[in-house]
């Protein structure tokens, strides 16, 4: 199986797709009762009874009778007779040799005298002209059509459950094991995009191509176990690679922070001293306040370079989710009106909500949350909130009424260094808060998503599951 191409297995699944299509087709048609076959005759012979009289006139007490009443349609043969029941014109079928009376617009079933033959007739009673009747008689034989429907179910008998069994199980044998590697793929894929775990393999693939040897990979394979074994060793590749830039990443920081540390200091010292003027300490100033904001980009760094490698801890323990939440509103407030915040920040928590937390990332995610919506307020209310909802699920926003977010750049504000624009992007904004929000999030088993419209705000909402 696996040596044949995929345009081959392709092929098969296509023939043995048209065979049960072809037998389904078959098979509707095979339904159809003797009885539905007979009362399509019946109508058949009405119809074409009524649509003869168009071919009858009458003038002058002669009538006129046109070629098509003596052809033969559809088995259906047509006579004319006088009231008395004189035959006058028509064709009878052979082997219809009674006579029987005349029931007007009746269709009667009639066997014959040796009980072999039976046929169907129909009658209709007509005035061509003032002051001549006639007769109009159909018939159809009721035996022919049930011996070709005869035929045809024997046939079908004998060949449809052969042929269907055939095409079913062939269909499905290829339809499976060609379409398996796919689904693997197609699964693989989807896994690690939700998790964004790039150890995931093909395993079933992976282990059937295992068995044989790698170098004969393109010989005796199809197409879609060498692309399976082709994506398991890119994903080995990428994982290789990420793992190195979240290694480099982690190192670049510690390397880092000793010198942003001693810059630090060296300012402080510097700043102490009394002999500078106001100027050179304006200086320093804007140095250390540079420095201040790459020790916080590097500490940003590493938080995310050990949640990547599986090295930050959590560290749950039971706290009132709501007073740590007033309290960090309480904090930002002032900070952003000893900063000139000319907006007010509105809070409306719920009393009393108790759950396990890391205190230290909550507060983390909440001032990231806070912050980015004062970055981007421009100076207007923003609202903060907390709430419980079913007693269970615990609700957090921070809305602003800010410049807002296109929603083409939506859904990748939760990447690493990402900005949208400049105007919403400044000296002092690295690009890695709402990346550390998220993992927060997630960290404690929760999620967190915003809706915004470019020019009227953002509005992020977090939700955690309330543990005692």
């Amino acid at each position: 199986m696996k040596k044949l191409s995929l345009k081959i297995k392709l092929t098969l699944i296509y023939t043995a797709l048209m065979l049960i299509v072809i037998g389904a087709t078959l098979g509707i048609l095979f339904s159809l009762s003797g009885r539905e076959l007979l009362a399509s005759t019946k109508q058949s012979l009405e119809r074409r009874v009524e649509e003869s009289l168009e071919e009858i006139e009458a003038e002058g007490g002669e009538l006129e009778i046109d070629s098509d009443f003596y052809s033969v349609e559809n088995g259906i043969y047509l006579s004319m007779y006088d009231s008395t029941g004189y035959f006058l014109y028509g064709k009878i079928p052979r082997g219809f040799d009674e006579q029987p009376e005349f029931a007007d617009g009746e269709v009667r079933q009639i066997k014959d005298g040796t009980k072999k033959n039976e046929w169907y007739v129909y009658d209709l009673f007509y005035r061509p002209g003032e002051g001549t009747e006639i007769y109009v008689r159909g018939v159809a034989s009721v035996t022919e059509a049930e011996e070709s429907f005869r035929m045809i179910l024997r046939m079908a008998f004998i060949l449809l459950p052969l042929l269907a069994a055939a095409t079913a199980f062939v269909g499905y044998r290829f339809t499976r094991r060609t379409l398996r590697p796919v689904k693997d793929i197609t699964d693989t894929v989807c896994k690690i995009r939700a998790d964004a775990d790039l150890s995931r393999r093909i395993e079933n693939v992976g282990d059937e191509i295992g068995k044989g040897e790698k170098e004969n990979r393109g010989k005796n394979r199809d197409e879609i176990y060498v692309l399976a074994e082709t994506f398991n060793e890119m994903l080995d590749e990428l994982d290789i690679v990420f793992k190195r830039e979240k290694q480099f990443t982690s190192d670049v920081s510690h390397e880092l922070r000793t010198p942003v540390s001693v810059i630090l200091a060296q300012c402080d010292r510097i700043l102490q001293d009394e002999m500078l003027n106001s100027e050179q300490k304006a200086q320093v100033e804007v140095i250390a306040q540079k420095a201040k904001n790459m020790s916080d980009l590097i500490s940003q760094l590493l938080f995310l370079s050990r949640a990547d490698q599986g090295r930050q801890q959590i560290d749950r323990e039971s706290v009132n989710l709501s007073e740590l939440t007033e309290m960090v509103v309480g904090e930002q407030r002032f900070l952003a009106q000893s900063q000139g915040y000319s907006g007010r920040i509105l809070c409306e928590i719920e009393p009393e909500i108790w759950t396990e937390v890391d205190e230290t990332l909550y507060i983390r995610m909440m001032i990231n949350l806070i912050s980015n919506a004062l970055r981007y307020g421009e100076g207007r209310e923003i609202e903060v909130s907390l709430s419980l909802k079913n007693d269970s699920e615990i609700i957090g926003k921070v809305k602003d009424h800010g410049v807002g977010i296109a929603e083409a750049d939506l859904p990748y504000i939760w990447e690493r260094f990402y900005r949208a624009d400049k105007s919403r992007s400044d000296g002092n904004h690295s690009g890695l808060g709402l990346s550390m929000v998220k993992w927060i999030a997630e960290a404690h088993g929760g999620t967190v998503e915003v809706t915004s419209k470019k020019g009227s705000g953002s509005e992020f909402t977090f939700h955690l599951w309330k543990k005692e």
